[in-house]
Protein backbone atom coordinates (compact mmCIF):
# COMPACT_ATOMS: atom_id res chain seq x y z
CA UNK A 1 0.00 0.00 0.00
CA UNK A 2 1.25 3.51 -0.87
CA UNK A 3 0.24 6.60 0.51
CA UNK A 4 0.56 10.56 -1.24
CA UNK A 5 2.33 13.06 1.09
CA UNK A 6 0.58 16.46 1.26
CA UNK A 7 2.85 18.67 2.55
CA UNK A 8 0.83 21.35 4.16
CA UNK A 9 1.31 25.67 3.76
CA UNK A 10 -1.21 27.94 5.90
CA UNK A 11 -1.35 30.92 5.21
CA UNK A 12 -2.34 33.82 7.46
CA UNK A 13 -1.51 37.26 6.81
CA UNK A 14 0.22 36.11 3.67
CA UNK A 15 3.18 34.02 5.44
CA UNK A 16 3.49 30.34 5.72
CA UNK A 17 2.72 29.46 9.30
CA UNK A 18 1.62 26.66 11.56
CA UNK A 19 -1.06 26.81 14.03
CA UNK A 20 -1.87 24.74 17.22
CA UNK A 21 -5.48 23.13 17.21
CA UNK A 22 -6.52 25.99 14.69
CA UNK A 23 -5.93 28.96 17.08
CA UNK A 24 -5.17 31.80 15.16
CA UNK A 25 -3.54 33.62 18.00
CA UNK A 26 -1.13 30.73 18.46
CA UNK A 27 0.77 30.82 15.11
CA UNK A 28 4.09 29.89 14.86
CA UNK A 29 5.76 31.99 11.15
CA UNK A 30 7.94 29.37 9.40
CA UNK A 31 8.41 31.30 5.82
CA UNK A 32 7.65 34.66 4.91
CA UNK A 33 8.05 33.69 0.85
CA UNK A 34 5.07 30.92 0.53
CA UNK A 35 5.91 29.99 -2.68
CA UNK A 36 9.55 29.88 -1.73
CA UNK A 37 8.43 26.98 0.52
CA UNK A 38 6.50 25.61 -2.18
CA UNK A 39 9.29 25.51 -4.48
CA UNK A 40 11.44 23.72 -1.37
CA UNK A 41 8.71 21.13 -1.21
CA UNK A 42 8.30 20.57 -5.01
CA UNK A 43 12.40 20.19 -4.81
CA UNK A 44 12.39 17.76 -2.25
CA UNK A 45 10.19 15.15 -4.69
CA UNK A 46 6.26 15.91 -3.27
CA UNK A 47 3.87 15.34 -5.63
CA UNK A 48 1.51 17.58 -4.89
CA UNK A 49 0.71 20.53 -2.26
CA UNK A 50 -2.12 21.13 0.38
CA UNK A 51 -2.88 24.79 0.66
CA UNK A 52 -5.27 26.09 3.47
CA UNK A 53 -6.01 29.73 3.90
CA UNK A 54 -6.71 30.40 7.45
CA UNK A 55 -7.61 33.90 7.51
CA UNK A 56 -10.52 33.29 4.55
CA UNK A 57 -11.45 29.74 6.95
CA UNK A 58 -12.90 32.88 9.32
CA UNK A 59 -13.69 35.34 6.78
CA UNK A 60 -16.00 32.87 4.62
CA UNK A 61 -13.89 33.81 1.09
CA UNK A 62 -10.53 33.70 -0.28
CA UNK A 63 -7.91 36.45 1.55
CA UNK A 64 -4.80 35.22 0.91
CA UNK A 65 -5.15 35.64 -2.63
CA UNK A 66 -1.93 36.98 -3.85
CA UNK A 67 0.11 34.20 -2.28
CA UNK A 68 -1.99 31.68 -3.60
CA UNK A 69 -1.52 32.98 -6.81
CA UNK A 70 2.48 33.33 -7.00
CA UNK A 71 2.51 29.22 -5.41
CA UNK A 72 0.44 28.82 -8.17
CA UNK A 73 2.63 30.50 -10.51
CA UNK A 74 6.14 29.27 -8.90
CA UNK A 75 5.90 25.44 -9.14
CA UNK A 76 4.24 23.09 -10.91
CA UNK A 77 3.04 20.41 -8.86
CA UNK A 78 -1.15 20.11 -8.24
CA UNK A 79 -2.71 21.70 -5.39
CA UNK A 80 -5.62 21.37 -3.35
CA UNK A 81 -6.49 24.15 -1.61
CA UNK A 82 -9.26 24.84 1.20
CA UNK A 83 -10.71 27.92 3.30
CA UNK A 84 -13.18 29.93 2.98
CA UNK A 85 -14.74 28.53 -0.37
CA UNK A 86 -18.37 29.02 0.17
CA UNK A 87 -20.10 29.74 -3.20
CA UNK A 88 -19.72 28.71 -6.94
CA UNK A 89 -18.13 31.80 -7.78
CA UNK A 90 -14.99 30.88 -5.52
CA UNK A 91 -14.66 27.89 -6.87
CA UNK A 92 -14.88 28.58 -9.99
CA UNK A 93 -12.46 31.51 -9.70
CA UNK A 94 -9.55 29.00 -8.39
CA UNK A 95 -10.34 26.05 -10.39
CA UNK A 96 -10.10 28.03 -13.87
CA UNK A 97 -6.85 29.60 -12.16
CA UNK A 98 -4.90 26.28 -12.38
CA UNK A 99 -6.17 25.06 -8.86
CA UNK A 100 -5.87 21.45 -9.30
CA UNK A 101 -8.62 20.35 -6.23
CA UNK A 102 -10.60 22.45 -4.27
CA UNK A 103 -12.03 21.83 -0.31
CA UNK A 104 -14.95 22.27 0.88
CA UNK A 105 -15.83 21.95 4.55
CA UNK A 106 -18.03 24.57 5.98
CA UNK A 107 -20.00 23.94 3.08
CA UNK A 108 -20.22 20.72 3.28
CA UNK A 109 -22.01 20.51 6.64
CA UNK A 110 -24.07 23.91 6.24
CA UNK A 111 -24.61 23.74 1.52
CA UNK A 112 -24.36 19.94 0.91
CA UNK A 113 -26.10 21.00 -2.33
CA UNK A 114 -23.08 23.28 -3.45
CA UNK A 115 -20.70 20.33 -2.89
CA UNK A 116 -22.80 18.14 -4.88
CA UNK A 117 -23.47 20.34 -7.79
CA UNK A 118 -19.93 21.31 -7.38
CA UNK A 119 -18.67 17.31 -7.77
CA UNK A 120 -20.89 16.82 -11.21
CA UNK A 121 -19.45 20.33 -12.74
CA UNK A 122 -15.46 19.32 -11.72
CA UNK A 123 -15.25 15.85 -11.77
CA UNK A 124 -11.70 14.43 -9.31
CA UNK A 125 -11.75 18.29 -8.17
CA UNK A 126 -13.87 18.85 -5.35
CA UNK A 127 -12.89 17.48 -2.18
CA UNK A 128 -15.08 17.43 1.27
CA UNK A 129 -12.76 18.76 4.15
CA UNK A 130 -13.79 17.33 7.45
CA UNK A 131 -12.63 18.69 10.68
CA UNK A 132 -13.54 16.63 13.81
CA UNK A 133 -13.77 17.36 17.39
CA UNK A 134 -14.71 14.86 19.96
CA UNK A 135 -16.11 12.94 16.71
CA UNK A 136 -18.33 15.88 15.92
CA UNK A 137 -17.86 18.23 13.00
CA UNK A 138 -16.07 21.98 13.33
CA UNK A 139 -16.97 24.59 10.61
CA UNK A 140 -16.12 28.33 10.30
CA UNK A 141 -12.30 27.86 10.61
CA UNK A 142 -13.52 25.41 13.21
CA UNK A 143 -14.41 28.18 15.70
CA UNK A 144 -17.67 26.57 15.46
CA UNK A 145 -18.88 23.07 17.04
CA UNK A 146 -22.24 21.07 15.36
CA UNK A 147 -23.60 18.36 16.33
CA UNK A 148 -22.95 16.46 13.48
CA UNK A 149 -21.29 13.17 13.47
CA UNK A 150 -18.45 12.75 11.35
CA UNK A 151 -19.45 9.35 9.74
CA UNK A 152 -22.76 11.13 9.10
CA UNK A 153 -21.62 14.10 6.96
CA UNK A 154 -18.98 11.53 5.22
CA UNK A 155 -21.64 9.58 3.88
CA UNK A 156 -23.81 12.26 2.28
CA UNK A 157 -21.72 12.60 0.29
CA UNK A 158 -20.49 8.86 -0.46
CA UNK A 159 -22.40 8.57 -4.52
CA UNK A 160 -21.69 12.83 -5.48
CA UNK A 161 -18.57 11.98 -6.99
CA UNK A 162 -16.14 13.82 -4.55
CA UNK A 163 -12.36 13.33 -5.34
CA UNK A 164 -11.70 12.59 -1.49
CA UNK A 165 -12.30 13.05 2.53
CA UNK A 166 -9.62 15.14 4.34
CA UNK A 167 -10.35 14.45 7.61
CA UNK A 168 -8.54 16.25 10.35
CA UNK A 169 -8.52 15.50 14.14
CA UNK A 170 -8.80 19.29 15.50
CA UNK A 171 -7.41 18.30 18.97
CA UNK A 172 -4.60 16.76 17.25
CA UNK A 173 -3.34 19.61 14.76
CA UNK A 174 -0.44 21.15 14.84
CA UNK A 175 0.93 19.56 18.31
CA UNK A 176 2.38 16.22 17.32
CA UNK A 177 0.90 13.99 19.18
CA UNK A 178 0.69 11.44 16.35
CA UNK A 179 -2.00 10.78 13.50
CA UNK A 180 -5.35 9.83 14.96
CA UNK A 181 -4.91 6.86 12.96
CA UNK A 182 -7.80 4.84 14.51
CA UNK A 183 -10.61 7.56 13.84
CA UNK A 184 -9.01 7.77 9.98
CA UNK A 185 -9.22 4.03 9.60
CA UNK A 186 -12.90 4.07 11.31
CA UNK A 187 -14.05 6.63 8.69
CA UNK A 188 -12.54 4.47 5.68
CA UNK A 189 -14.27 1.95 6.66
CA UNK A 190 -17.74 4.16 6.58
CA UNK A 191 -17.57 4.94 2.82
CA UNK A 192 -15.80 3.91 -0.88
CA UNK A 193 -14.70 7.40 -0.89
CA UNK A 194 -10.54 8.19 -0.83
CA UNK A 195 -9.51 9.50 2.71
CA UNK A 196 -7.15 11.72 3.40
CA UNK A 197 -5.31 12.14 7.07
CA UNK A 198 -4.26 15.47 8.64
CA UNK A 199 -3.93 16.89 12.10
CA UNK A 200 -0.82 15.78 14.23
CA UNK A 201 1.90 13.78 12.49
CA UNK A 202 4.53 13.64 14.36
CA UNK A 203 7.09 11.63 13.02
CA UNK A 204 7.66 8.63 10.12
CA UNK A 205 5.57 6.42 12.25
CA UNK A 206 2.66 7.70 11.60
CA UNK A 207 3.62 7.19 7.70
CA UNK A 208 4.21 3.75 8.89
CA UNK A 209 0.62 3.18 11.33
CA UNK A 210 -1.22 4.40 8.11
CA UNK A 211 0.16 2.10 6.17
CA UNK A 212 0.25 -0.56 8.54
CA UNK A 213 -3.98 0.43 8.46
CA UNK A 214 -4.29 -1.13 5.01
CA UNK A 215 -7.46 0.44 4.26
CA UNK A 216 -7.41 0.75 0.13
CA UNK A 217 -9.19 4.24 0.23
CA UNK A 218 -6.98 5.36 2.78
CA UNK A 219 -4.82 7.82 -0.07
CA UNK A 220 -2.96 9.88 1.44
CA UNK A 221 -1.58 11.99 4.73
CA UNK A 222 -0.95 16.13 5.21
CA UNK A 223 1.84 16.75 6.66
CA UNK A 224 2.65 20.13 8.63
CA UNK A 225 4.37 20.82 11.36
CA UNK A 226 7.10 18.02 11.43
CA UNK A 227 8.58 18.58 7.68
CA UNK A 228 9.06 22.40 8.94
CA UNK A 229 10.90 21.52 12.55
CA UNK A 230 12.96 18.45 10.49
CA UNK A 231 10.93 16.21 12.98
CA UNK A 232 10.35 14.14 9.51
CA UNK A 233 12.82 13.51 6.27
CA UNK A 234 11.59 14.09 3.42
CA UNK A 235 13.48 11.55 1.36
CA UNK A 236 12.85 8.88 3.70
CA UNK A 237 9.11 9.62 4.29
CA UNK A 238 8.80 9.55 0.56
CA UNK A 239 10.02 6.17 -0.04
CA UNK A 240 8.16 4.47 2.72
CA UNK A 241 5.14 6.03 1.71
CA UNK A 242 5.96 5.18 -2.07
CA UNK A 243 6.66 1.43 -0.83
CA UNK A 244 10.68 2.00 -2.11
Amino acid sequence: MSLILFPAIDLKDGRCVRLKRGAMDDATVFNDDPAAQAAAFEAQGFEWLHCVDLNGAFAGKSVNTAAIRSIRARINLPIQLGGGLRDRAGIDAWLEAGIARVILGTAALKNPALVKESARVYPGRIAVGIDARDGKVATEGWAENSTMDVLDLARRFEDAGVAAIIFTDIARDGMLRGANVEATARLADAVRIAVIASGGVAGIADIEALIAADRPNILGVVIGRALYDGRIDAKAALALARGS
